[in-house]
């Protein structure tokens, strides 16, 4: 049983680890770009071209 939890508690410190580099991740691409550029859209960029070729 000793075996289990010592899986179980490895589980749960690889959790708080993944979370905790996505929130810095988070914090960091937050942080060095601009709200246009995290909102803009290049498929959305592409699909508009597109259109205007077919109509």
């Amino acid at each position: 049983m000793a075996t289990w939890n010592i899986i179980e508690y490895g589980a749960w410190a690889l959790s708080a680890l993944f979370g905790v580099l996505m929130i810095a991740d988070w914090i960091k691409t937050d942080s060095t770009n601009s709200e246009e550029v995290l909102t803009s859209s290049r498929e959305g960029e592409l699909e508009a071209m597109s259109e205007d070729r077919r109509g």
